[in-house]
């Protein structure tokens, strides 16, 4: 007798109007297959674009450093010059804001990379059927790769201005994870806006800018005032401010506000998650149209 060579077939995919929010398991795991399911193509979107990024670019890398350096020297002389207060900080000012302003870098950059990435795939979108999950996943492995570079600049201000290194500083990777995902909710949540209305990105560089100074990243944190309420009132305050902590001091100013901020993130994350799943063909149905 013949053996029969019988192929495997791929598993057939069946769209309903069904709403998938009645089924919440369901859903789950589809979400979970389509994360895991991105991986490889994540990495090659990442790959490309840290390499389109570096190769176009005649400084590459030196761009990473270029922004911390500047913002610390134009603040140092502003302080010395007595035009502005900024107070008694923990570490040299010049470490402080260098330092401060990596962090506030990269907590931008997972805020506009949902926003980037969908905007720039919008043509693929609406020809190529793929989890939407590897565009989110390629911006936050852009994110961290990014930071690894500017991890050479904060390595070397640690040995130039002789900053006490303590225990702490191995918990420094938590709040800064924390950092990145409390951008990536924000982007993912403003994702789906961003590919119907070009306003979502040119304001985001407005906002941003906005929010900075209301960010303790030239300043220590203020305690009183309208102002110190605004500054306090910010998410990104307690996630920053205990990065920096950990990686200086390593006292902890503010532990409960953090650890409300980040829950709230990690909830808010999977909320827009979900959101992001269901809004996308709608999105994608109206840009195609």
């Amino acid at each position: 007798m013949k053996q029969l060579n019988v192929k495997s077939q791929p598993p057939e995919i069946i769209y309903t109007p069904e709403n998938t929010l009645r089924k919440p398991g369901q859903l789950w795991q589809q979400m979970w297959r389509d994360l895991i399911a991105s991986r490889e193509l994540a990495w090659r979107l990442m790959v490309r674009d840290i390499s389109a990024q570096y190769r176009q670019s005649f400084l590459g890398v030196i761009w990473a450093f270029l922004p911390p350096i500047i913002m610390a020297t134009g603040f140092t002389l502003a302080s010395n010059a007595n035009v502005i207060n900024v107070g008694k900080t923990d570490i040299p000012y010049p470490a402080y804001v260098m330092f401060s302003t990596s962090l506030w870098q990269t907590f931008v950059e997972a805020l506009n990379g949902p926003v980037q990435a969908v905007t720039v795939a919008k043509p693929m979108l609406a020809r190529v059927n793929f989890p939407r999950e590897a565009l989110i996943l390629a911006k936050l492995g852009e994110v961290f790769f990014n930071f690894a570079i500017k991890l050479i600049l904060i390595i070397a201000l640690f040995i130039h201005f002789r900053i006490p290194i303590t225990w702490s500083v191995i918990l420094t990777p938590v709040p800064i994870i924390h950092l990145v995902l409390l951008g990536t909710f924000i982007g993912i949540f403003l994702a789906p806006l961003g590919i119907l209305y070009q306003d979502i990105s040119r304001g985001l560089t407005l906002f941003t800018g906005f929010w900075l100074f209301l960010t303790p990243v030239v300043y220590p944190v203020p305690r009183e005032g309208i102002f110190g309420f605004l500054v306090n009132l910010n998410p990104v305050t307690p996630i920053l401010v205990t990065a920096r902590e950990l990686a200086t001091t390593g006292m902890i100013s503010d532990p409960v506000r953090f650890w409300i901020v980040s829950v709230i993130t990690l909830v808010g994350l999977l909320v827009t998650w979900i959101a992001f799943r269901l809004a996308m063909p709608f999105v994608v149905e109206r840009v195609s149209s």
